[in-house]
């Protein structure tokens, strides 16, 4: 196993090298970038913002693992299960920003162009070499299941505006790797001489839908120049120096470079303030003295910029050596117990944390270098005092103190249990002697969980305990119970409403809930044991019930209804004779008035409608429209609009 793991560190090195030395990259050093795209940074951990559609042509998706097929997201990192485990897992972007963010690529299944970059021919210094460059990966990670799946394939391309290619790069296919792994591809050419803008582009010739998929990040577009070689004193002997905060500094800075004649130099300092990089007024020398009084703690960084002869006057034609870091190291951030107490008898345990070494000192000719030691005098008057520590964080000292107190033992007193009813509160109490600190648990329903006396409001009966000590006996804590019973309130629910038939019997769903209850229902009308939960109802009319639930310890009382509906059976007569000779001269449906809603149509043997109304508050007379209708058979349909009945339809005969 141990075996495999070597080769497979070895081949990672191996591919990185390879596609390290297929890349175009500067040697030298580099100007400030035309363009430095790293997608930006959020504020926590996430999914970015889509980028301007003039950038890619790829559809944006916000989605912690890519998208689909042709669809891109920006990320601060990617987890393990993207895509069922078959993409890498990525930590965090290539800029190392905090919550940086990057390009995941899920590829389109036609080769495509997915990113576009029109730069100012103004920003460029003429006929001088440029670098165009990305950081890339190949987010397939090698499995058996993909195996034989396509590889991103990317194109650089520089042209003008009108389309002329001035210079053209292809990666090959980009190999996957065993870990999540970044390399810079990239490709020269010579601006152009009349100032012309010029536009690069990314295209991936692969194919989607299996594989072909990538992450993208840190692409730049800049001038390259000789080698800038820098240092502390001497050259290139370090590029960081650190320090402690309020220090005093005092560095020279030097700087060699070959291949520009008779060059003008001008040197820069950032101090990662939000600013960024800005001029030191007259350091225009090969050398810098840096001096910092009383050092603030933070970041600075020094570096020289290089300008050609040729090039003066145009500053974007400058090229700029990697920056020399100081480093000044804030005091390191101590944690230490200010007060540390015993309890009478027992050893005494300091505490800190925060540092590289510590050195405590304290009465009774204390020393110790642990970071938590124990004080092994077993507590007593004698070990009282100030013990002194100094910690080194980073090479930096820092002095703190903290003062030991050697107390007697807490006691506590036996606690009496208590009943309430649900929404209720009581205050539980506790005495004892030596008690300065009470600790209740759990803290849930207590207004405060470290006084001797809260105020109790538990939704469920619960047990409290309670641990008393004082300052200097933290091993030795008394602990005092009590049982406070809820008792629930009465809880009713009458049930789902119920629906019946008229002659039919229904049981109602009646449930209860609480502690100690009694239950009935009302009316009694109609059911068989109104103090049952579930009676059955015979009514024959609509009738709502309620169900009571009473405490029968003074908690309370809960009710819920249920309407009970009772559906009429329609009876339809099938013959009339409108007449008017007052007898059967309507067509009437008895009970029909119970459902107002109802649509009732009537038709000819021919589907020729001659009735139709909603409701049947006023019979049919046997008449369509103000005529009167010839005697014969008619057909019927009645849909009384309710679910639970279906729709009823039949024939009429109308005697003349």
């Amino acid at each position: 196993m141990r075996l495999r793991f070597q080769f497979l560190i070895v081949l990672a090195i191996t591919i990185v090298f390879a596609l390290k030395l297929n890349a175009q990259t500067c040697s030298g050093s580099l100007g400030a970038p035309v363009i430095n795209e790293t997608f930006g940074a959020g504020s926590t951990y996430g999914v970015g913002l889509p980028l301007d559609p003039a950038i890619t042509n790829l559809q944006y998706f916000a989605d912690g693992c890519g998208g689909e097929d042709g669809q891109y997201t920006l990320l601060t990192a990617m987890g393990t299960s993207c895509k069922g485990g078959t993409w890498q897992s990525i930590p965090q972007d290539h800029t190392h920003d905090k919550y940086g963010y990057m390009m995941i690529i899920n590829a389109t299944l036609d080769p495509s162009l997915f990113f576009t970059y029109k730069v100012d021919g103004s920003k460029l210094c003429p006929n001088t070499t440029y670098q165009f460059a990305a950081w890339i990966m190949n987010i397939l990670r090698p499995l058996p299941q993909t195996a034989g799946y396509s590889r991103p394939n990317i194109t650089f391309t520089i042209e003008k505006v009108d389309g002329t290619v001035l210079k053209m790069y292809n990666t090959k296919d980009i190999l996957e790797s065993e870990v999540s792994t970044w390399v810079q591809y990239g490709t020269f050419f010579t601006s152009p001489s009349d100032g012309s803008d010029i536009v690069v582009k990314m295209v991936n010739n692969g194919a989607g839908g299996n594989g072909n998929d990538l992450a993208l990040d840190d692409i730049t577009f800049s001038a390259c120049g000789p080698m800038i070689q820098t240092g502390f004193g001497a050259i290139g002997n370090i590029d960081e120096k650190k320090s402690c905060v309020n220090d005093n500094l005092n560095y020279t800075l030097v700087a060699q470079q070959t291949g520009y004649i008779d060059p003008t130099y001008k040197w820069q300092e950032n101090k990662n303030d939000g600013i960024g990089w800005v001029d030191i007024p007259n350091e225009t020398s090969l050398s810098l003295d840096v001096n910092i009084p009383n050092a603030a703690a933070g970041k600075y960084q020094y570096r020289i910029g290089i300008l050609n002869k040729a090039s003066v006057g145009a500053e974007q034609c400058r090229i700029y050596s990697d920056p020399l870091t100081i480093t000044v190291y804030p005091p390191p951030d101590v944690m230490v117990s200010s007060n540390t107490s015993a309890c009478m008898g027992q050893p005494v345990q300091l505490s800190s944390t925060g540092g590289d070494s510590y050195l405590w000192t304290g009465p009774n000719n204390f020393i110790s270098t642990e970071n938590s030691p124990v004080v092994t005098y077993n507590g007593s008057p004698a070990n009282d005092g100030v013990y002194t520590l100094k910690v080194t964080r980073n090479n930096c000292p820092f002095f703190t103190s903290t003062t030991v107190k050697v107390y007697e033992t807490a006691t506590v007193e036996p606690l009496s249990n208590v009943t309430i009813c649900e929404g209720n509160t009581t205050q539980l109490t506790v005495t004892g002697i030596n008690i300065a600190h009470y600790k209740w648990s759990p803290a849930e329903g207590l207004d405060h969980d470290d006084i001797a006396n809260p105020v109790a409001s538990p939704s469920a009966t619960t047990d409290y305990t309670v641990t008393v000590s004082n300052d200097g006996c933290a091993d030795i804590k008394p602990i005092a119970s009590v049982t406070v019973t809820v008792l629930k309130k009465p809880a009713a629910d009458a049930g789902k409403p119920v629906k019946m038939f008229e002659g039919q019997t229904c049981r109602l769903g009646g449930t209860s809930g609480g502690d100690k209850v009694q239950f009935y229902w009302t009316p009694a009308n109609y059911l068989d044991n109104p103090t049952s939960l579930t009676p059955t109802t015979s009514s024959p009319n609509d009738i709502t019930y309620t169900l009571h639930v009473v405490s029968t310890e003074n908690c309370g009382e809960s009710t819920s209804s249920v309407f009970v509906r009772v559906y009429k059976l329609l009876t339809i007569v099938n013959s009339f004779s409108p007449n008017g000779d007052g007898i059967n001269d309507y067509w009437y449906i008895k009970n029909i008035d119970n459902y107002p809603k109802a649509d009732i149509s009537v038709f000819t043997r021919y589907g020729q409608r001659v009735f139709q109304n909603i409701g049947y508050s006023k019979p049919w007379d046997g008449t369509f429209n103000g005529s009167t209708l010839p005697a014969g058979t008619y057909y019927y349909i009645i849909d009384v609009k309710d679910d639970n009945i279906p729709k009823q339809s039949g024939w009429i005969f109308i005697v003349r």
